[in-house]
């Protein structure tokens, strides 16, 4: 996962352009909503990066999204 592909699957999910979201842009304001979230998050999830759901919602943002997966990573990769 990048921090180019995670803006993606936002962007999909929103109906936006990847480069309208920018990382700090709260994506709640952007029509973020809990079944969305919890769908990207069963997608990421799939693809090897888990994100805790309370972490998540700590801080709606790509920036702050993108530094829990690379933590998630990190981990994950020992």
């Amino acid at each position: 996962m990048t921090q180019e592909s995670m803006r993606a699957d936002l962007a999909r999910l929103l109906r936006m352009a990847p480069d309208e979201i920018e990382e700090d842009d709260n994506l709640i304001d952007l029509g973020l909503d809990s079944m969305r979230a919890m769908s990207l998050l069963t997608r990421w999830s799939e693809q090897g990066v888990e994100l805790d759901l309370a972490a998540v919602a700590e801080t709606v943002t790509l920036r702050a999204w993108w530094a829990l997966a690379e933590t998630a990573m990190a981990r994950a990769h020992g």
